[in-house]
């Protein structure tokens, strides 16, 4: 079911589509390369905001309405990791 989107809507989407890859791919060098915890907890967090952005994008490409809902449920669980991480990085403890 592919969606009907203007050339320039097209364009644009395909130019996200190859920025948020990228920006990726260099937050991926950041989580591999980071020389602290922190570090990497942030690039982590790129990535995942990057998926989610990438699946949304897809989403709007292809018309697929379930990609909206699996960028939202990736949105959720990047968000209660980041807190996670954090507070293991700073309590040194999850779960009290």
């Amino acid at each position: 079911m592919a969606s009907e989107l203007p050339a320039f809507l097209e364009t644009a989407v395909l130019g996200g589509l190859l920025l948020a890859s990228l920006v990726t791919l260099l937050a991926g060098y950041r989580v591999i390369r980071g020389p602290t915890v922190p570090d990497r907890v942030v690039g982590l967090d790129t990535i995942g905001t990057n998926i989610v952005a990438i699946a949304a994008l897809f989403a709007l490409q292809t018309g697929e309405g379930l990609f909206v809902t699996v960028s939202l449920v990736l949105a959720i669980i990047g968000f209660i990791s980041t807190i996670a991480v954090a507070r293991f990085i700073t309590e040194g403890d999850i779960i009290e």
